[in-house]
């Protein structure tokens, strides 16, 4: 059977604008949510600041061949933030895979962009001059309105020939994407595929449902927004917008074993299950049932897991009903089994969470430790093993990663500690 690896990671977040600032971020415990500006239904959210594209690039142009680096530079010129940190977090996996010097079969690469309606902010910053003078509408934009624009990009950049597509499962389109990126290796369609899931792009308008339906939370903490993201925690009262872009390379273990790829970690199995529900209430039996299958897909028992990155997104609902889930799969282990929310560092990134779940799960798991879930000071559930505090040392060989999307969507990912670890 074929083996998944992850040869490279790349991410431009809140908290780090490469892997090893986000790394420095999880394990300080560090903070992204801030102050907003732009949003008239919250004053609060965990942005992408201080980014420069071109200094956190130059130091990539000396490897990288030159046909490829005039690629880039077309591509980032005159874009967005969201194409801008999608692009950086890609050549980071890239590099990091060490494709710049080993390279895979053009038409053996892969290509999946986790997400959907990933260009709302522009379509929504364009409305005033279509109204008043629609014929200066960019011609350009009948391309970049779409999300497979980001697969017209990438493909670009890197010469990947083989299949591609965009992929929208809510706020569990990153996992998703990880697994169908799998599925695609383990079939023999291509050898490596790169997941690339970008920053949810938001307007005001979108922000304002979220705010009505009553999903965000915050509205307590308006002068306080470090406090405001409180997954499990009593006073929790919805999830805090983040920004974050991350990409993975995974491969077969056979393709980077031929090209002496680093290997971070192995993605052992997954699963992906629908409530057959269109509205956003989560589901205790759907949620336990993902992370059944995606343990025994694994191949791994319920006593070999040792920590989950929960979905933990602040939600009253969420939250409690994902404590269920956990506690209907693993029964009496769930005081032996560390959990805690990157969200409450990150914010949610809706799309993108889960391949930045995905490397913020692999990193702890490689470095044995576990980032602590800020703001957690009355446990809505007692039992469970929750970092809090600071940073704990943990020794980990298999970790668990959720994700979970309006529309009854769950998924379930568990990944493997590295070879020779």
């Amino acid at each position: 059977m074929t083996q998944i690896v992850i040869t490279g990671m790349g991410v431009v977040s809140s908290i780090g604008h490469e892997v090893d600032d986000f790394r420095a971020g999880l394990f300080e415990g560090k903070c992204g949510i801030d102050f907003l500006d732009e949003m008239d239904s919250a004053n609060i959210g965990a942005m992408i600041r201080n980014f420069d594209f071109y200094a956190l690039f130059d130091k990539y142009q000396s490897f990288l061949p030159e046909d490829m680096i005039q690629r880039i530079q077309l591509a980032v010129r005159r874009t967005s933030l969201a194409m801008q940190t999608v692009v950086l977090s890609s050549i980071e996996a890239w590099y990091g895979a060490q494709l710049h010097e080993s390279q895979i079969d053009p038409y053996r690469r892969g290509l999946i962009v986790a997400g959907s309606n990933l260009t709302q902010q522009i379509s929504y910053s364009l409305y005033d001059l279509f109204q008043r003078e629609p014929e200066y509408i960019s011609p350009s934009y009948a391309l970049r309105f779409m999300d497979t624009n980001y697969v017209g990009v990438l493909s670009e950049i890197f010469q990947i020939y083989g299949e591609g597509f965009s992929l929208g499962a809510a706020s569990a389109s990153g996992n998703a994407a990880i697994i169908k990126g799998c599925q695609l290796v383990k079939s023999g369609e291509v050898d490596a595929c790169l997941i690339v899931a970008p920053v949810a792009d938001l307007s005001p308008m979108e922000m304002r449902a979220f705010f009505n339906i009553g999903a965000l939370g915050g509205r307590t903490f308006q002068s306080t927004p470090n406090l405001a993201c409180r997954p499990f925690d009593s006073e929790h009262e919805g999830f805090i917008y983040g920004q974050a872009s991350a990409a993975l390379l995974v491969e077969s273990l056979e393709s980077a074993l031929s090209r002496n790829a680093p290997i971070h970690g192995y993605i052992l199995g997954g699963a992906f299950h629908l409530d057959g529900n269109r509205l956003s209430n989560p589901s205790v039996e759907g949620e336990a049932q993902v992370m059944e299958q995606a343990i025994k897909r694994a191949g791994v028992s319920l006593d070999d897991i040792g920590y989950i990155n929960t979905h933990g997104t602040s939600s009253p609902l969420g939250d409690v009903t994902e404590l269920l889930a956990i506690r209907t799969t693993f029964e009496d282990r769930v005081s032996d089994i560390w959990l805690n929310a990157t969200k409450s560092l990150t914010g949610h990134c809706l799309f993108s969470s889960g391949v930045v779940e995905a490397i913020a799960s692999v990193i702890q798991m490689n470095e044995d430790f576990v980032h602590p879930t800020l703001n957690l000071s009355s446990p809505i559930e007692s039992g469970f093993r929750f970092c809090v505090g600071a940073s704990a040392s943990a020794k980990l060989d298999t970790v668990m990663s959720n994700s979970f999307g309006f529309g009854g969507i769950n998924t379930s990912i568990i990944f493997g500690k590295r070879r020779g670890q």
